[in-house]
C-alpha cells in the first residue's frame, strides 16, 4: 500500500513543506521546499498566498495525510498569534481538499527524528538526510523545509505504532502507571 504524507512547518515569513512517499513501510522523500512570504507586507496577503501555495502542493502531490508542526509557545503573544493564523490557513487548505490533519509538537518531532527534544535544526536536518538518504544537492537552504519533512517523517513513525502503546509524561508518570513492573528494595 502506498501513502503520501505532506509535512508543513508553519511560518509567517518562510513556511516549509516536505512530501514523503511511503511504500512497503519505507519512507522516501519526494520533495521539500519553502513558501517565501517575505515579499508580502500585508499579513492578509500572506495568508492568501499560503492558502494558494498549500492548495497547489496538495493538487500536485495528492497527499493522503498532512502532518503539521504545532505552534511553539513563546513569550511574544503577537508572534504566536501570527504563527497560529499561518498554521490555520494551511490546515484550512487541507480541510478544503479532505486531507486528514495530524499535529505534532516541535519536541515530539525532534525526539522522533534525533532521540532528543533539545536537538538543533541542523541535527534534525542531518538525521533526516541520513535516514532518507537525501543527496547534498537536494537539501534546502532553509531549515524550515527539513522541519516540515521532519513533521511528515514523525507522522510516518507514529503510523507504525500500535494505538494501545502507552504514553508517559516522564519517569514519575511511568512508575505510577506500572506499579507491577517496579522493583522495590
Amino acid at each position: 500500500m502506498e501513502k503520501v504524507i505532506l509535512g508543513i512547518d508553519p511560518g509567517t515569513n518562510i513556511m516549509g513543506y516536505g512530501v514523503l512517499k511511503v511504500c512497503d513501510n519505507k519512507a522516501q522523500m519526494v520533495t521539500m521546499g519553502v513558501i517565501d512570504l517575505r515579499k508580502f507586507g500585508d499579513a492578509y496577503l500572506k495568508l492568501g498566498h499560503i492558502f494558494e501555495r498549500v492548495t497547489g502542493i496538495i493538487d500536485s502531490y495528492l497527499p493522503d495525510e498532512m502532518a503539521i508542526e504545532a505552534p511553539f509557545f513563546g513569550k511574544n503573544v503577537q508572534s504566536v498569534l501570527k504563527l497560529g493564523r499561518a498554521q490555520g490557513t494551511a490546515i484550512a487548505a487541507a480541510i478544503r481538499h479532505g486531507v486528514p490533519i495530524h499535529e505534532y509538537a516541535p519536541m515530539k518531532i525532534k525526539v522522533a527524528i534525533t532521540g532528543q527534544g533539545q536537538a538543533s535544526k541542523e541535527q534534525v536536518a542531518g538525521m533526516l538526510q541520513r535516514i532518507l538518504k537525501i543527496d547534498d544537492r537536494d537539501m534546502c537552504d532553509f531549515m524550515d523545509a527539513t522541519d516540515a519533512l521532519g513533521a511528515a517523517y514523525c507522522h510516518f513513525l507514529q503510523m507504525n505504532r500500535p494505538e494501545s502503546q502507552a504514553h508517559y509524561r516522564g519517569w514519575k508518570d511511568f512508575v505510577n502507571k506500572n506499579q507491577a513492573r517496579v522493583c522495590k528494595r
